[in-house]
């Protein structure tokens, strides 16, 4: 009786160690942009973040494919050491849902993000509703990659900054391959890992009732702030105290 009694203990003990494997603070977040801008749209975030003593990665997306996008993030989660806060801006949204399986990802953000479910394409999701303002002023290159409107960019993606910074941004802008629009997600990590969300009210790339039911399907712990789609540039302390609030 007494070994049974002590076996059973012993599985006690290592279920409730299992099951706080993340319960440590995470100290490393790995930061992911996304279309129409480049990794310095995270720049005033992970400056606070370092601040508070986070190690911070910004990660190059090459925006060639989603395959090549996820890559570049498992790539950068490869290199955190202990439980990581993964984030995802925009189309960053996507490639966090299919690298956020990786077991050092201790929860999710996402800011003004697309979230889709397995089988969903940015295609599919935005069947039947009509084109936001920010779509509208996208035009197609004869390589079939898509570029924000100059002109429009201050605007359409960060209008609720200064206009001169507004238009310095236009020189970070990546263009997308048009082609993913029609990759599908495999992973949606978002069933399996806490997630947050940072809706934008005055988006006009995503509509804001995009990101309401994104987040609503996730079940995510939800903060709508008075931005614009770039709410990291706009709003770069809520958008950290978000990403501060998932890695406790």
């Amino acid at each position: 009786m007494n070994k049974i009694v002590a076996n059973l203990s012993a599985a006690a003990l290592s279920l409730a160690v299992a099951g706080t494997a993340h319960a440590a603070p995470a100290r490393n977040v790995v930061l992911v942009h996304g279309a129409f801008t480049d990794q310095t749209s995270w720049d005033k975030v992970a400056k606070l973040l370092r601040r508070k003593g986070f190690h911070v990665t910004e990660v190059a997306n090459p925006m060639t494919s989603l395959e090549a996008d996820v890559a570049a993030t498992r790539a950068a989660l490869a290199e955190q050491k202990g439980p990581t806060v993964l984030v995802g801006h925009s189309w960053g949204g996507v490639v966090i849902g299919e690298a956020g399986n990786d077991p050092k990802v201790s929860a999710l953000v996402y800011v003004a993000a697309y979230a889709p479910d397995r089988g969903e394409s940015l295609k599919s999701l935005s069947e039947g509703a009509p084109p936001s303002p920010g779509k509208k002023a996208l035009g197609l290159d004869a390589r079939g990659y898509l570029s924000l409107d100059p002109a429009a960019f201050p605007s359409l993606f960060v209008g609720d900054v200064p206009a001169a910074e507004g238009k310095a941004l236009v020189a970070h802008q990546i263009p997308l391959n048009s082609a993913v629009f029609g990759e599908e997600a495999t992973v949606a990590a978002w069933h399996d890992k806490p997630t947050f969300y940072a809706i934008s009210a005055n988006d006009q790339m995503i509509p804001p009732a995009a990101e309401a039911m994104f987040a609503k399907r996730m079940n995510a712990r939800t903060v709508t702030l008075p931005s614009s789609h770039a709410s990291p540039v706009s709003h770069p302390a809520e958008v950290a105290a978000l990403i501060e609030r998932a890695a406790r």
